[in-house]
């Protein structure tokens, strides 16, 4: 047998068989999967696939798991050169790191800042990213191009923001003309965005939402993220967040809540009534949050719900880890809840869940005929997972990124073994980083925290634990 190489996955029309085939139903064995014009044009039985398609030459994957690939329903690909920023900062740092940094960023900045993000993300195994809209100066081009080349598809947001401005109307031209912009594009996606409800005028909310319906789109705003955020709501409006867009008309199923982080049982209610999906962020959470979202009541109560980064990092596994020990920790282990969503739920709502919540649940998201060729190879042969009781569980706990053999998006091997086919991956991480301190170095990012080194020295200084 040949050992595979990235030279037998080349063609645009491929026979695959895997080991394992993770299908909407759970793994089978003995299938395989046709390849063709950017879809599945089949999956079944590798015996009958074989039978069918005798023109082509089965692509033996011996040890591997073929699996849709992940969906990061949350993230900021603009703000990938402040990653590290954020650690150890109070919540709601936007104000004090991401604006000025996207700030920052002309268009070739932002271009690289988001094509970087985008790398991580496909080394990760996400072959979708939702881009919550950047604050930088630039035409939105500037991200869609950068996906583009990198490979990944793309729920591309533009900030509609309007809550200084008397004349609501440039920022809805805006909006509808985006919209209309990448229509048939093959991997960017329009997508509308208000940073958080008070950056909008109740008209453009609700105007927003009428013209995302429309368009089958969605609208990303950021909800119940922090307390203060509760607080300001209560105290303009009288109502949480969630409650205010429910009074402007503005939920719906295609409203997409990022964070949704401090609900009420009313709340709940709200999202399970109106088909409104939200984002579950756990590292976002662990790392500068105030709460967790309760994502094992919302699979309960049937609301729709991806998993998302935030930008945080870009690794699949690590977030369904994260989406399911965050479950057990805040919840969980309070109500002896030892199964905390079975695996399944996590894994589910990685992928399909997903794509369903960022508006592309028809076109990706599963391996099953006719849904877009975006899937991972996965190399089950380690330790890790061997031997193997119950493949879902296992790849939620036990699953690592260098397990990712080959990332496959709309058809197309974008990633071998950690780094792009087409372009040089590692020369272009070296221009990015010297570009994303340059780019730090004149934004006016303040930091309430200290870096790691400098926080242990004044702990010694004064006598404290290291």
């Amino acid at each position: 047998m040949n050992r595979l190489t990235a030279d037998l996955l080349g063609d645009e029309t491929l026979l695959l068989a895997p080991d394992v085939v993770l299908t909407p139903g759970g793994p089978v064995r003995d299938h395989a999967v046709v390849v063709a014009d950017g879809t599945f044009l089949a999956v079944g039985p590798a015996d009958q696939l074989a039978r069918r398609h005798p023109h082509l030459t089965p692509v033996p994957l011996p040890g591997h798991v073929l699996m849709p690939g992940f969906v990061d329903a949350h993230h900021h690909l603009t703000q990938s050169f402040g990653s590290a920023l954020a650690f150890g900062e109070p919540s709601e740092i936007f104000r004090r790191v991401w604006v000025p940094l996207e700030g920052a960023l002309d268009e070739e900045t932002a271009y690289v800042a988001a094509k970087l993000a985008a790398l991580e993300s496909l080394r990760g195994g996400f072959t979708t990213v939702a881009d919550a809209g950047t604050r930088a100066p630039v035409d939105v081009e500037a991200v869609a191009s950068a996906a583009r080349d990198a490979g990944i598809r793309c729920v591309l947001g533009l900030v509609c923001a309007d809550a200084d401005d008397p004349d609501p109307g440039p920022v809805l031209a805006a909006a509808e003309k985006h919209l209309a912009r990448y229509q048939g594009d093959e991997l960017i996606h329009p997508s509308l965005a208000v940073p958080i409800t008070e950056s909008a005028t109740d008209h453009t909310l609700r105007h927003t939402a009428l013209l995302a319906a429309e368009a089958r789109a969605v609208v990303q705003i950021h909800v119940n993220e922090h307390l203060a955020a509760v607080e300001r709501s209560l105290t303009r409006h009288g109502l949480r967040p969630l409650e205010h867009l429910a009074a402007v008309g503005a939920l719906g199923p295609q409203l997409l809540g990022a964070h949704a982080t401090l609900l009420t049982p009313g709340e709940l209610t709200l999202l399970a009534d109106t088909g409104t999906a939200i984002s579950y962020n756990p590292v976002a959470s662990a790392w500068k949050g105030n709460a967790v979202a309760p994502a094992a009541a919302m699979a309960e109560r049937g609301i729709r719900f991806g998993l998302g980064t935030d930008g945080t990092r870009g690794d699949a596994f690590r977030l369904l880890d994260a989406a399911e020990f965050a479950q057990r920790i805040a919840y969980g282990l309070a109500a002896g809840d030892s199964s905390c969503g079975a695996g399944w739920t996590w894994l589910e709502h990685a992928t399909h869940g997903g794509a369903d919540a960022v508006g592309l649940g028809e076109r990706t998201g599963r391996v099953a005929e006719g849904a877009a060729a975006d899937f991972l190879l996965v190399d089950i042969t380690g330790p890790e997972m061997r031997p193997s009781w119950d493949l879902p569980w296992e790849l939620v706990r036990r699953a690592n990124r260098d397990q990712i053999t080959a990332v496959f998006v709309a058809g197309r091997l974008r990633l071998w073994e950690g780094w792009p086919t087409d372009w040089d991956g590692p020369a272009f991480v070296d221009r990015a980083a010297a570009i994303g301190e340059e780019v730090v170095a004149r934004s006016t990012v303040t930091r309430v925290h200290p870096t790691s080194v400098e926080h242990r020295n004044r702990s010694r200084a004064r006598g404290g634990a290291v």
